[in-house]
């Protein structure tokens, strides 16, 4: 009895281990057809950001801050001037002097320098060849630090009595106009500028009223140092 069971039994189990792997078989092949019918998804390439320019630093400006500043090749030093000199690399012979009323300024070892009537590359130049005794190879600048002697006076019935300073073109209607213009007791048609040195001086006649008109007669250019006297 046994030894006919025992085949029958071992008929079974393989039957039923063959069973199995066509179970699992079936399964695998289920399972790679649905995978094969789900759509791929895309693949995202995340698109390129701009570039953002470098900020760029605002440009600064040195004129500002400079408290010399260099006048033209045609800018004729006068008196009262106050100019800036410096000796590269001599701080002892480099500093501000102010030119004199007689138009001299005093330097370092030179002592006393014309420098009225002459261009800032003018005296540059003359400070240089003068200061070759003493230094080697010298380097002169010079800058105009105060434009003292560009200026023109009002005197008599104005607004403020003195000084002004000129700008290229001024009219003494301009120049009264910045003096606080003509006072209630002006004679509008009286004025005169005297120009020229002390005991050689020009008068010139200008009538405001005529100015004012539009005269072109009275356009009369200031020079520096000039006097314009409203009686």
């Amino acid at each position: 009895m046994r030894a006919t069971i025992a085949p029958l039994v071992q008929k079974v189990r393989r039957f039923t281990s063959f069973r199995g792997v066509l179970l699992f078989l079936g399964m695998l092949g289920i399972a790679a057809l649905c995978v094969a019918q789900q759509p791929a998804k895309p693949i995202l390439t995340p698109a390129p950001q701009p570039q953002t320019p470098a900020a760029t630093a605002p440009a600064t400006s040195t004129d500002a801050s400079s408290a010399a500043a260099p006048a033209g090749s045609s800018y004729i030093i006068g008196a009262d001037d106050v100019l800036q000199i410096t000796v590269w690399k001599e701080q002892t012979l480099s500093g501000t002097f102010p030119v004199r009323p007689d138009g001299m300024i005093s330097m370092v070892l030179l002592g006393d320098v014309k420098a009225a009537g002459l261009t800032t590359t003018e005296l540059a130049a003359n400070l240089t060849t003068q200061y070759k005794k003493y230094v080697q190879d010298p380097l002169v600048t010079v800058l105009v630090q105060q434009f003292n002697s560009q200026r023109i006076f009002v005197v008599g019935e104005v607004g403020h009595v003195g000084p002004v300073q000129i700008t290229p073109g001024m009219t003494p209607l301009q120049a009264i106009a910045a003096a606080g213009g003509l006072s209630p007791y002006a004679h509008k048609t009286r004025i005169y500028i005297l120009r020229g040195p002390q005991g050689k001086q020009e008068k010139i006649p200008f009538n405001y009223k005529a100015a004012l008109k539009g005269d072109n007669s009275q356009d009369i250019t200031l020079l520096p140092n000039d006097t314009v006297v409203v009686p």
